[in-house]
């Protein structure tokens, strides 16, 4: 069963906002056995939407439509879809009672007849209640094919796949199984793996697929597979995975459908009722800011010092600043002396340091541009790696990132 994604405004096509609408969407009709032929992004054009839908009908069980469901005139979805449908749109009533009642609760401002236009649907269209907005949902059918037209405000459209679309899909198509397993690894670069595992991956079955997904520092490895028996397919892809660990079992690090390294150091750290904080220096509360995007995370995760400047690390964290002055402030002794210090300053059990030269110049220090210090404490030792993490300013910040979660979660496992 094939699906295609349509994301609608020029916001997406000029730049000013990244397409996280059809990733989302995706991953979400992949797990339910859905395959996504295209995704095509256009401008908020009658005659480019029109295009779009014919050639979709095409060659797709279900067309996702996302974005120019607004109230202003540049909105042109609802119409568009009138024409191509060759319907009318007309009031619906509890949709018109779900916007009053939003702008009563939650907005200050006066409702306007702009706002009331919401209401207003395609009379064929069957109407999917969007509990988090004023725009709803539509599902309507062509020949053979659904096309549901979805708002294009993520956590709305979200809310709205889980709550009405995947169910809908599910209730009314039959589709094959999916079957996705995905291995971590740290430490190792994508060409080494391959050369690694160039025998078992050569001898993979041919309904099993295997993608090389690097970022950064880490590379997964996704085994996918479909069928008819989800049973069959799990044991296959297990019966693999067994026989890569005798070869890179030293570099793996955990086994995830849609699992970062943070969810899992998160859940390890929760099991084991142990607590984290971080001194951050030109990672910018990166780190921080990951573990905190995950929700439940302030029941391990006690806060950071984000000490940018080397003054901020000898007052706010205590790095002594002899030891700055016969180290430089980055270095392995004062990358120990933040994570040791704001480990006992947060009270945790678990904590990361980072300092290091991010560039475009060398600061306070005279090491090369992506020379980078990560410090680890523990309740049973505290110590920092020195890593070259190239001269690229984002590259370097983000593999630190990345290399200090593989750090982290290692000393965890071993506790």
């Amino acid at each position: 069963m094939q699906a295609e994604i349509i994301t609608i405004g020029d916001e997406i096509l000029i730049g000013q906002i990244v397409d996280s609408n059809s990733a989302f969407i995706s991953k979400e009709l992949n797990k339910i056995g859905v395959s996504v032929y295209q995704i095509t992004s256009i401008q908020d054009n009658r005659n480019h939407i029109l295009d779009a839908l014919e050639i979709a009908q095409k060659r797709s069980s279900v067309v996702i439509i996302t974005g120019g469901l607004g109230p202003t005139k540049d909105d042109v979805t609802k119409p568009t879809l009138c024409q191509f449908f060759d319907d009318e749109l007309v009031l619906d009533k509890k949709v018109l009672g779900h916007i009053e009642k939003l702008f009563e609760k939650y907005i200050p401002t006066p409702i306007s007849d702009l706002n009331r236009k919401q209401a207003l649907v395609p009379s064929k269209a069957e109407v999917l209640h969007n509990a988090h907005g004023t725009a709803p949902g539509l599902w309507m059918k062509k020949g053979k094919t659904a096309f549901i037209s979805l708002p294009g405000v993520p956590f709305e459209m979200k809310g709205l796949m889980t709550s009405a679309v995947i169910p809908k899909i599910i209730m009314h198509y039959e589709r094959p199984h999916i079957f996705h397993k995905t291995i971590m690894t740290y430490g190792l670069g994508e060409s080494a793996i391959a050369e690694k595992i160039a025998d078992w991956e050569n001898n993979l079955p041919d309904a099993i697929k295997l993608a090389y997904l690097p970022n950064l520092g880490r590379v997964r490895l996704r085994l996918s597979t479909k069928g008819i028996d989800k049973e069959r397919l799990v044991l296959a892809v297990e019966s693999e995975v067994k026989k890569l660990y005798p070869l890179i079992g030293d570099i793996i690090y955990g086994e995830e459908e849609d699992e970062s390294i943070e969810v899992q150091t998160g859940k390890v750290l929760t099991q084991k009722q142990l607590t984290l904080s971080t001194a951050e220096s030109f990672t910018g509360g990166k780190i921080a800011q990951q573990l905190t995007s995950i929700p439940g995370a302030s029941a391990y995760f006690k806060g950071s010092i984000v000490s940018y400047a080397t003054e901020t690390k000898i007052k706010a964290l205590g790095v002594p600043e002899e030891l700055v002055d016969r180290h430089s402030v980055v270095s392995e002794e004062v990358a120990i002396a933040m994570a040791n210090n704001v480990r006992h300053l947060l009270e945790t059990d678990f904590a990361i340091a980072t300092t290091g030269n991010a560039g475009p110049t060398k600061g306070d220090s005279e090491e090369e541009v992506g020379t980078v210090f990560i410090g680890i404490s523990t309740p049973e030792r505290t110590f920092a790696q020195k890593f070259v993490m190239g001269n690229h300013r984002e590259r370097i910040v983000q593999k630190s990132v990345n290399k200090a979660f593989e750090l982290l979660l290692k000393e965890i496992l071993n506790f």
